[in-house]
């Protein structure tokens, strides 16, 4: 599970990652088209580790996590879930592949309060949780399980790789095709 703890107050954020798995992690970030990407936009998360990452006021965008990544004889990085394309650790812009599970943050926005949520509208990869603090009434929100253990046969995609543990579920438009 990765833990991301996000502490917001009137001139930044703190987005804390723990990595809780038994594996490493490469968390990344993609900021909103009208938003400047976070210092980091990818980086190596150790089992047990943890990192924190400043974000700007007002920031919005995505975190996720990357799982079973490793770089070529050509230098070229990849990962099995999330991978951004970039051939790099970083993401630089660019957005994870499904399957993904994505964590979502709208910071001082209507009314000036943060939004956040877990979503599995990319898939799911990794366990989740997202717990704030420094203000009040926030609540916890996570996905723990995986969800598309659920997923009907005929909508499922599997990892090309054994050493990957998940599924991926197609929407149903995109399994059956669109009909006007």
């Amino acid at each position: 599970m990765i833990l991301v703890d996000a502490s917001s107050g009137a001139h930044s954020a703190t987005f804390s990652f723990k990595n809780n798995c038994s594996f490493t992690i490469w968390p990344a970030s993609l900021a909103n088209s009208d938003k400047g990407a976070l210092s980091q936009t990818g980086f190596q998360l150790d089992s047990g580790a943890s990192f924190s990452l400043d974000a700007p006021p007002a920031w919005g965008g995505r975190l996720w996590a990357r799982q079973t990544c490793s770089t070529d004889s050509a230098g070229k990085f990849s990962c099995i879930t999330g991978d951004c394309g970039t051939g790099q650790v970083a993401c630089n812009g660019a957005g994870g592949a499904p399957p993904t599970t994505l964590i979502e943050f709208t910071l001082q926005g209507y009314g000036g309060k943060d939004f956040y949520d877990v979503s599995c509208v990319d898939g799911f990869n990794l366990p989740v949780l997202v717990v704030p603090s420094g203000g009040p009434n926030c609540n916890s929100t996570s996905c723990l399980v995986n969800v598309d253990v659920l997923c009907p046969q005929e909508l499922r995609i599997t990892a090309p790789d054994p050493r990957v543990n998940m599924i991926n579920g197609k929407s149903t438009l995109g399994a059956v095709g669109s009909r006007v």
